[in-house]
This record gives structure tokens, sequence and C-alpha cells, in this order.
């Protein structure tokens, strides 16, 4: 019997804040819900904090995931753009923790990465992809990408579960393999 798993993946902001979940069962993966926490109406940045744990908490009783997969803060804005989105993002962990929850977190680029296959690819592209490999109508598309930006990271993990082990060792493709196992390579 195959087992289902639940995954939440969150997309860190201090305006809007993504969230998605998935189900996967075996190999196969559904979108159960994405949305975003709205947090522009606020102008205490400490109440947004307390508004971003109460719902990363309520979304975390309402689906009971088994992890919780976070994208990791982008390096390239402000000092003072990561220090709050470094904050929103140790809240919404420290909702999981409370919830004893594990946690994953994943860098942009790898995201993109395993969704599209191009570590660079636009928000606009993430969603179009996603919306092909979960079979996603265009009306269960949201308004805001940071909703599927979320998915994204849930979809990650998902497909992180899914490799094979390496005993410890990682490859950043075929050519990194075969360079790191020239015993186990054919030669003609």
């Amino acid at each position: 019997m195959k087992t289902e798993r639940i995954i939440l993946g969150i997309d860190p902001g201090t305006n809007v804040m993504g969230y998605g979940v998935i189900r996967a069962i075996g190999n196969k993966a559904e979108m159960v819900a994405m949305g975003v926490i709205d947090l522009r109406k606020m102008t205490d940045p400490y109440l947004r904090l307390g508004h971003i744990f109460e719902r990363i908490t309520g979304i975390i009783d309402a689906y009971l995931p088994d992890e919780m997969a976070v994208e990791a803060p982008f390096f390239g804005k402000n000092v003072q753009s990561m220090l709050k989105l470094g904050r929103a993002q140790g809240v919404a962990i420290a909702a999981a923790i409370q919830r004893k929850v594990p946690i994953h977190e994943y860098a942009p680029l790898k995201i993109k990465m395993a969704i599209t296959g191009n570590g660079k690819a636009s928000k606009e592209q993430v969603a179009g992809m996603l919306q092909r490999m979960l079979t996603l109508n265009p009306d269960e598309m949201p308004k805001f990408m940071d909703a599927t930006d979320a998915l994204a990271a849930a979809y990650c993990h998902f497909l992180q579960l899914g490799q094979p082990t390496t005993e410890g060792k990682s490859y950043r493709g075929w050519k990194d393999f075969v360079a790191k196992n020239q015993s186990r390579v054919k030669k003609n």
C-alpha cells in the first residue's frame, strides 16, 4: 500500500506570503490547496509577524502536513529587506516547530530548477509548469504568484523524496557524475 504524504510549501513574504499544499501518494502528487496571506493592510511589522504565525498554525491544523518546504530568502535584496524576510520565514518555521512538522529549506534556484529545469525561470514559467504537471485548471491559478511559488516549494520537496540515494554524494549533472565516478564509466 502506498503511503500518503501531505507537504506544505511556504513562500515567505512580509507583504504577501504564499502557501501551497500537495498530497503525494507514491510517485503522484496533486494540489490540495494554495493561497496567500495578505499582509499589505497591516502597518505594524510585529502584528504582521503575529498574523503570519496564527495563519500558518491554522493552515497546519487544517491540512496536517507531514512536512513543510520553505523557500530560502534570496540574497540579492538589500539588508533591510533580507532582515524583514528572514523574520517572516522564521515565524513560519516557528509555527511548524510548534506543531512538530519537519522543515526543509530550498534555495529559489533549486526550486526553479526542479520545476522547470531552468534555475533562472520566471515566476510565470514556474506557474505554467506547475499548471501542466499538476493538471490545474486555469481558474485554479491564483492572482498572486506567491501562491504558486509556495506550491513549487512543496512540489520540489516531493521530487526530492523520490530521488535515489547516492551514498551521500551529490551531482550537478551527468558531466559531474562521470567526473566523480571514473571507475564506473565504460570506456570505448
